[in-house]
């Protein structure tokens, strides 16, 4: 576990010692664990990796839920992107592709890296994968940022938690966006500060956001979250590089994520009891699967 408790402590640490916020958390975990940095800079290469071979398969084909509810959509938009039809431009339609291709394979069973969670797996890489394109970044810089990212996710999990069922979706694709915002800005040339703008932007953004899983299954509406979260980084670390800041200070902004999911009823966090799993389309859904299973 992470020494820090706020994010603006690690920002202190970084500007008080010229470092990068990856440089103190990497230091930091080292300690902690009684580790050496160099191995643990290995893990995180290695989930790196495992990140790339995710999106590779979700790219591969279509990759279709045992359920059958969700698959197919990570190839609509790639071929969409390919004949020219999106309006988003690379930038954001390649986030948006990898998000989805990678939350795909999660739903198929395949090998994902949970970023803080399986249920939003595909935001922290599909935008940092795609940002590293852009940014010509080295293999050394991907990995540096995903060490910027852990930090953000490792005081988030500590204040607030990133369970979407003890805080609602807001917890899992709000944080993994909060996450991937904080790596790219610092991985882009943004100061620590910056970084902890665009994370609390981010958050800011999917304050609230419910999870209502639909047959209780981590697919619909899980899956276009992802691509939604992705989307909602770039909109923060944008925000962040221009030097747009966060008026609520980005410990306050965790800390109300965590009161607004107290807040929050137990039909809206991972119980499929309310929001789109208890539309009519979401209960028919729902019966035909578990008609199915008995078969």
């Amino acid at each position: 576990m992470l020494s820090y408790l706020k994010v603006q402590e690690l920002v202190e640490a970084a500007e008080r010692t010229g470092q990068k916020l990856w440089q103190v958390i990497l230091t930091d975990q080292a300690q902690a664990l009684g580790r050496d940095q160099e191995e643990l800079w290995q893990e995180m290469q290695h989930r790196l990796q495992v990140m790339r071979e995710s999106l590779a398969k979700g790219l591969s084909g279509d990759n279709i839920s045992v359920s059958g509810l969700s698959g197919r959509d990570a190839g609509k938009v790639q071929r969409a992107l390919a004949a020219g039809r999106l309006l988003g431009g690379p930038v954001l339609d390649g986030a948006i592709l990898k998000a989805l291709a990678i939350a795909e394979v999660n739903a198929a069973m395949g090998r994902i890296v949970a970023a803080p969670t399986a249920g939003s797996c595909g935001i922290l890489p599909g935008v940092l994968l795609t940002a590293a394109e852009v940014l010509q970044a080295s293999e050394e810089e991907q990995v540096a940022a995903l060490f910027t990212a852990a930090g953000i996710g490792m005081v988030i999990a500590k204040v607030a938690g990133v369970s979407g069922a003890a805080g609602g979706c807001q917890a899992e694709c709000g944080s993994a966006s909060a996450m991937a915002a904080a790596a790219v800005v610092e991985m882009a040339g943004g100061t620590p500060a910056q970084a902890a703008h665009a994370c609390a932007i981010a958050l800011k953004n999917i304050l609230g956001l419910v999870c209502d899983p639909v047959a209780g299954l981590v697919e619909v509406p899980c899956i276009k979250r992802n691509a939604a979260g992705a989307a909602n980084a770039l909109v923060a670390i944008d925000l962040a590089l221009a030097g747009v800041k966060s008026v609520i200070p980005v410990d306050e902004v965790i800390s109300a994520m965590y009161q607004v999911g107290q807040a929050l009823p137990a039909s809206l966090k991972e119980t499929a009891l309310g929001g789109l799993a208890a539309t009519p389309t979401g209960c028919r859904l729902a019966r035909e699967l578990r008609k199915g299973g008995e078969e």
